[in-house]
C-alpha cells in the first residue's frame, strides 16, 4: 500500500507536510522536551480543581425554576438541611430509651456548624391550654420523666398531629426524623464538607451509644455532598480502569510495546493537559465534568492508532523508521486534524447546554481532544525518531477478513440497503416510548451513601421530594384575613389529595390548633378563627412563646404578607410532578387568583432540567451538525459525498436512542447531550472510509466497486479497533456512581457501535448507488492520501 502510495506522487499542498516531518524528526529531542514541559506547565493547574459541593451548580443563572426557588428563599429563609432518620430496631419510637436518644440527638444537632434550627419529634413545640392561658412547650421537654403513661401521652399527641406525621413521625409510628436547617454563607466549597463530616461525626457517635437503631443521613446537604463523593469516586475508579483497557487493546492490536508506551503518553500528556487548564480556568469538577479524563482518553487513543498502523505497514513493506514516520504524517495528518476539528465541533455544542456541568464537560473535552491531535502529530513521531522499532507485516488473515467483508457488502448491497433502512425506520418507531425521569436521588448508585440513606428514609418515614409555594396575601398581615386562610386551606386540602403527596406542611393547621387551645382545647373549635384580629392575636402570641431558633421564619415571612406551603412527595417520576406543577398552578389560577404563584423547590427544578436542557441543545446539536457537514464537504471537495455523508452520521443516534427505548424506556439528563457529543465522535469513521474511498476514485481511477474494496482493506481494520477502543471506554461510564455518566457512556458506546455498522454495512451501498461508473480525474483533496 505505501508502494502506491509513493506511485501516486505527492501532491504539491503536501510540501508542507514533508518539510514539517522533516523539522519534527530533525529537532526530536527538543520537540519531546518542549512537549513535556508545556504539559507539565498546563497539568500543575490540577492543584486548583475543587470539586463543587451544590446541586444548584446544574442550573444556569437563566433558568426560571432556580429563580423562582432563590426568590422563594428570599423572601423566607435560605436553609438547606440535613435529615436523620432513626428506626429502633424492634418496635415503635415511642419508648422512653428511644425518645431519650432522639432528645440527646437534637440537643447534639444544635452543635453543628451552620446549624440554624433542629426540628424533631421531641421539640416540637406542642401548644395547650392551662386554664386561660396558652402554653407551648417542647413535646418531650428536657426534664421530664419518661413515664409509661407520660409516654403514651405523647404518642397520643403526635400521631394525631398533622404537622408530624408523615413528616418527622412515621404513619406507622415505627421510624422519626431529626430535620437540621443550615444557613451555609456559601464563601467556599468546603462548608458543605465541613458540615456533612461533622454530622457524620455525631451520627457515628450516636450509633455507638444506640446500637439498637438504625440510623440514615439525607437531605440537600447530603444531596450536595454526594455530587462531590460521585465525582471523586469516578476519576479514582474509571481513569485506572481505562488505562488498563487501553493498555490491553494496545498491545493485542498494535504488538509493539514502543507503540502502546507512545499512545499512553499521548493519552496520557492530553488529559493532564486538559485538567490543567481547567485549573487553570477556575472550573469546577461535577460528576459530569469529572469524567471528562475518561473520555479524553478514550478519544486520544484513535489518533495515536491511525498513525501507528500506517507507519508499521509503511515498515512491513520495507520503509526504514524515518521514511515510514514521513509517510504516516503525509497519509494522516490532514484526516486526524478533520476528526479532532468534528470530535470538538461536536463537544464544544455543549455549550449550548442550559446545564453549566455539560458546558464543562464539552469545554474539557475539547481542550483534551485539541491537546491529542497537537500530541499525536509533534510528540508521537519524535518519540518514534529515537525509541527501537520493528517491522510488522500484517497478518494474512486480518486482510482477507476485510477482503471478505467487502464481498459480502458489494453482493448483498440491495438487501443490505432495504434491510439496514427498515431496522432504522423500526428502531426510530421506539423513541417516543422513552420517558424523561430526573429523580435525583437516582443519580446515585448504593456506592454512595446518600443513596441509600435516602431510599431508607422514602420507605421509612416519608418522601424526599418536595413541593413549595408562596402564598402571597396582597397586603401587611393579610395572612390573618379569613378569607384569604380559607382559601389556603382548601388548598392545603387538595394538594393532600392528589396522587403521591404523603404530607403538606400549612400555616392553617397551626391556626386551626391555637383556634382550639384559645377555646379551653375544646375539639368543636378545631378549625380556623373567623375573625382577622384573632388570627392576628394567636399568631403573635405563639410567636411570643417559641423559643429561639424555632420561629415562623420559614413559613411566613417579615410582614405577614404571604406564607409557604410545602407539599412533600412519596419516590413519584418528575413527569408526575409537572402534572401536579401544573394541576396546582391551574387550581391557584382559579381559585386564589391574587396569590396565583409557581410551584418551586429543588426536585421542581431536576423535574424540568432534562426538557430545558434538550430545547436548548436542539440549537446547538443542530448547528454542530451544519458544521461538521461543511467540514467534510470542504474536507473531501465533492458536495454530493460530503451531504452523503450526514446519513451515517445521523442515523446511529436514532439506533441508540431508539433500542434505548426499547429495552429501557427511561432516561434523564443524559438524553439532552448524547446527539451531540455522539455525532463529533462516529463522524471519524465515515471520514476515514469516505478518504479512501476517494482517493482510490481519484487517483488509481478504480471503479466505485474497487473503490470500497481498498476502503475496506486500508482503513477497515483501524475502524473496528478504535470503535472497539471507544466502545470499552465509554461503555467503562457504565460503571460510574453517577447516573448520568452511566447513561451517556452506554448511549454513547451504543451510538458507536451503531455508527461502525452502518459505515460498513450501510455506507457502501449509498456510496454506489449514488455514484456510478464515471472515472475520476486526479484532483487534488485534503484526505486523498489517508491510509491507516
Amino acid at each position: 500500500m505505501a508502494g502506491s502510495d509513493h506511485a501516486a506522487g505527492k501532491r504539491p499542498g503536501e510540501a508542507w507536510i514533508a518539510a514539517y516531518t522533516g523539522w519534527v524528526i530533525r529537532w526530536r529531542w527538543a520537540v519531546l522536551l518542549a512537549c513535556v514541559a508545556v504539559a507539565l506547565v498546563l497539568g500543575s493547574g490540577a492543584r486548583f480543581l475543587t470539586f463543587s459541593t451544590d446541586y444548584r451548580v446544574f442550573f444556569s443563572q437563566e433558568n426560571p425554576q432556580l429563580q423562582a426557588f432563590e426568590t422563594l428563599q428570599k423572601v423566607y429563609t435560605k436553609d438547606d438541611n440535613i435529615l436523620i432518620v432513626l428506626q429502633p430496631q424492634q418496635g415503635e419510637i415511642f419508648t422512653a430509651a428511644t425518645l431519650g436518644a432522639i432528645r440527646e440527638l437534637t440537643a447534639a444537632a444544635w452543635q453543628l456548624p451552620y446549624s440554624r434550627r433542629v426540628d424533631s419529634l421531641t421539640n416540637f413545640q406542642h401548644s395547650y391550654a392551662e386554664g386561660d392561658d396558652l402554653t407551648v412547650e417542647d413535646l418531650v421537654p428536657g426534664d421530664a420523666e419518661l413515664t409509661v403513661a407520660r409516654v403514651a401521652a405523647i404518642r397520643e399527641i403526635a400521631m394525631a398531629e398533622p404537622l408530624l406525621v408523615n413528616r418527622l413521625v412515621a404513619a406507622d409510628g415505627r421510624a422519626t426524623g431529626v430535620n437540621i436547617a443550615l444557613t451555609l454563607p456559601g464563601e467556599h466549597q468546603d462548608e458543605v464538607l465541613q458540615a456533612m463530616a461533622a454530622a457524620r461525626t455525631m451520627v457515628d457517635a450516636f450509633r455507638a451509644d444506640h446500637p439498637d437503631i438504625t440510623v440514615a443521613v439525607s437531605g440537600l446537604v447530603a444531596l450536595d455532598a454526594a455530587f462531590s463523593e460521585a465525582s471523586l469516586a469516578d476519576l479514582t475508579t474509571l481513569i485506572p480502569i481505562m488505562y488498563g483497557i487501553i493498555t490491553v487493546a494496545l498491545l493485542l492490536f498494535l504488538r509493539s510495546l514502543a507503540g502502546m508506551a507512545v499512545t499512553l503518553l499521548v493519552v496520557g500528556l492530553s488529559a493532564a493537559s486538559a485538567m490543567g487548564l481547567a485549573g487553570w480556568l477556575g472550573i469546577l469538577l461535577t460528576p459530569p465534568s469529572a469524567v471528562a479524563p475518561t473520555i479524553i482518553l478514550t478519544l486520544a487513543v484513535a489518533d495515536s492508532i491511525h498513525l501507528l498502523v500506517t507507519m508499521q505497514h509503511a515498515m512491513g513493506q520495507g520503509a526504514d523508521r524515518r521514511a515510514a514516520i514521513a509517510e504516516s504524517l503525509r497519509v494522516n495528518f490532514n484526516p486526524v486534524f478533520l476528526t479532532s476539528l468534528t470530535t470538538a465541533i461536536g463537544f464544544l455544542s455543549l455549550n449550548f447546554s442550559d446545564a453549566p456541568p455539560f458546558r464543562d464537560l464539552g469545554n474539557i473535552t475539547t481542550f483534551g481532544v485539541i491537546a491529542a491531535w497537537i500530541y499525536s502529530v509533534l510528540f508521537l513521531p519524535a518519540f518514534l525518531a529515537v525509541v527501537p522499532l520493528r517491522a510488522r507485516a500484517l497478518p494474512a488473515e486480518r486482510s482477507d477478513t476485510m477482503a471478505r467483508l467487502a464481498e459480502f457488502v458489494l453482493r448483498r448491497r440491495r438487501p443490505l440497503f432495504w434491510g439496514m433502512t427498515m431496522m432504522i425506520v423500526a428502531m426510530a418507531l421506539w423513541i417516543p416510548r422513552i420517558e424523561l425521569n430526573d429523580q435525583f436521588v437516582n443519580y446515585f448508585d448504593d456506592s454512595i451513601a446518600f443513596r441509600s440513606d435516602t431510599d431508607f428514609a422514602m420507605e421509612n418515614l416519608s418522601g424526599i421530594y418536595q413541593v413549595e409555594f408562596s402564598l402571597p396575601a396582597g397586603e401587611e398581615g393579610g395572612i390573618s384575613e379569613p378569607g384569604y386562610l380559607n382559601q389556603a386551606d382548601a388548598f392545603a386540602g387538595w394538594l393532600r389529595q392528589q396522587p403521591g403527596v404523603v404530607h403538606v406542611q400549612s400555616l392553617t393547621d397551626v391556626l386551626r390548633r391555637l383556634n382550639m387551645n384559645m377555646h379551653g382545647d375544646d375539639e368543636t373549635w378545631y378549625r380556623l378563627p373567623e375573625a382577622r384580629e384573632l388570627a392576628a392575636q394567636y399568631l403573635l402570641l405563639f410567636e411570643m412563646s417559641l423559643p429561639y431558633g424555632l420561629d415562623l421564619n420559614n413559613q411566613i415571612n417579615v410582614d405577614k404578607s404571604s406564607l409557604r406551603m410545602i407539599a412533600t412527595l412519596e419516590n413519584i417520576t418528575t413527569s408526575e410532578v409537572r402534572r401536579l406543577k401544573d394541576g396546582a398552578e391551574a387550581w391557584l389560577a382559579a381559585n386564589m387568583p391574587a396569590s396565583a404563584t409557581e410551584a418551586t423547590g429543588p426536585y421542581v427544578m431536576f423535574a424540568y432540567i432534562s426538557e430545558r436542557n434538550i430545547r436548548s441543545m436542539l440549537t446547538g446539536t443542530g448547528l454542530a451538525l451544519v458544521l461538521i457537514s461543511l467540514s467534510l464537504i470542504v474536507a473531501l471537495r465533492s458536495f454530493r459525498i460530503g451531504a452523503l455523508s450526514i446519513i451515517p452520521n445521523v442515523i446511529p443516534a436514532i439506533m441508540a436512542f431508539g433500542l434505548w427505548g426499547l429495552l429501557v424506556g427511561e432516561i434523564g439528563l443524559a438524553s439532552s447531550v448524547i446527539a451531540a457529543t455522539s455525532l463529533g465522535i462516529i463522524v471519524d469513521d465515515s471520514v476515514h472510509f469516505l478518504s479512501k474511498y476517494l482517493r482510490a476514485r481519484r487517483e488509481q481511477g478504480a471503479s466505485p466497486e474497487d473503490a470500497v474494496r481498498y476502503a475496506f482493506a486500508t482503513v477497515g481494520r483501524a475502524l473496528w479497533v478504535t470503535s472497539a477502543v471507544l466502545i470499552a471506554g465509554f461503555g467503562t461510564l457504565a460503571l460510574s456512581a453517577f447516573e448520568v455518566n452511566e447513561s451517556l457512556g452506554l448511549l454513547t458506546a451504543l451510538a458507536i457501535f451503531a455508527a461502525l455498522v452502518a459505515d460498513f454495512l450501510l455506507l457502501p451501498p449509498l456510496l454506489l448507488a449514488i455514484d456510478k461508473e464515471k472515472k475520476h480525474a486526479d484532483s487534488p483533496s485534503v484526505l486523498a492520501h489517508a491510509v491507516d
